[in-house]
């Protein structure tokens, strides 16, 4: 038989909540939304009752009334493997996870790879969530853009399809590669190769443009070009065709911190040194630039503070707060021994 200290303990009620603290139970459920009609000393005197008695809201209950969830999603439309290898992408959830725990929302995080994308598309529809954010770092999918009008959804990085319509927070790619090929241009280098990332999402198109933007500026080359797919392996191979082609190189650009690191790989293969030989350049200022040796020079993009600022920005769609819906954030070149 249970005792007092189980089953037959009362549950605080919001109307015990209103006895103690000497106020209307309407008052009440006004400080547990977070109404700001509410007198500053009421307020204290509530929220004094609701710690007294251990009060939990009934947030189905209110959900019901507020037709909200209290929970939004993040979309990775990629590989498990992919999203858990990323560095970009953890700085980018530890942003957004650091803004949400500041409010009443759970995040709820999706690994949709393509074939789970259509079951996705029906849970974010399903009244499962207030709203959605979409990530995808190396695949470039934004075929979420659509559910923008049934569902507050912004994404991380600028979608390449329904860009005119969608909320997003991005980094200057462009000018963060322009600005990165041209500190080697200032270094006197003279056949700077790149190697992209895919040209089927906004990172790989845009940081080969800032490339091909500066070389084209000081009047150099811009034809040495080889494609990764941001990993490191990539980097290496990239790499090895760029040497193979027989063109003296100097300098490269790589897309990414983690294909730099795979070029480092492919260029003492054929005993060539960093940065005497070519003076290397990446982009992220993530693990793989830091452990590098000798230290990368890269492009620093504020992946935490991107996190953060694509949930702020969501938090308002879903509270009918007005919002920009371009939101760029700047890039900072680190300057360090390969180049």
């Amino acid at each position: 038989m249970e005792t007092g200290s189980g089953r037959n303990r009362s549950v605080p009620t919001l109307e015990m909540v209103a006895a103690l603290a000497g106020v209307s139970r309407a008052t009440v459920s006004r400080v547990v939304n977070a109404s700001p009609k509410v007198n500053p000393d009421i307020r204290a005197a509530v929220n004094e009752a609701i710690a007294t008695l251990n009060y939990v809201p009934n947030r189905a209950a209110r959900s019901l009334v507020s037709r909200r969830s209290q929970a939004v999603a993040l979309v990775v439309p990629e590989s498990t493997a992919k999203v858990f290898a990323d560095p970009f992408f953890a700085s980018v959830v530890q942003g957004i996870a650091l803004s949400l725990a500041e409010t009443d929302f759970t995040l709820n995080m999706i690994i949709a790879s393509e074939s789970r994308s259509e079951k996705t598309r029906r849970y974010l529809l399903g009244g499962n969530v207030d709203g959605a954010i979409v990530v995808s770092h190396h695949s470039g999918d934004h075929s979420y853009a659509h559910l923008g009008q049934a569902l507050p959804i912004v994404f991380g990085g600028r979608p390449l399809t329904g860009a005119d319509d969608s909320y997003y927070v991005d980094v200057d790619n462009d000018a963060g590669a322009a600005t990165a090929t041209a500190h080697l241009v200032g270094l006197g280098r003279r056949s700077i190769a790149t190697i992209a990332g895919p040209q089927d999402m906004p990172p790989g198109v845009d940081r080969l443009n800032g490339w091909r933007h500066s070389l084209q500026s000081a009047g150099l080359d811009d034809s040495l070009i080889e494609v990764g797919d941001f990993s490191p392996e990539s980097g290496t191979v990239a790499m090895r065709r760029l040497l193979d082609r027989g063109v003296p190189i100097d300098a490269l650009f790589a897309a990414n911190d983690q294909m730099a690191a795979g070029a480092y790989a492919a260029i003492r293969e054929r005993g060539l040194r960093i940065p005497e030989d070519i003076a290397v350049v990446g982009f992220d200022d993530d693990y793989f630039g830091a452990t590098a040796t000798p230290a990368l020079t890269t492009v620093h993009q504020p992946a935490v503070e991107m996190g953060a600022t694509i949930a702020e920005v969501l938090v308002k769609l879903i509270e009918g707060t007005p919002v920009e819906r371009v939101t760029r954030l700047s890039t900072k070149l680190m300057v360090r021994d390969s180049a």
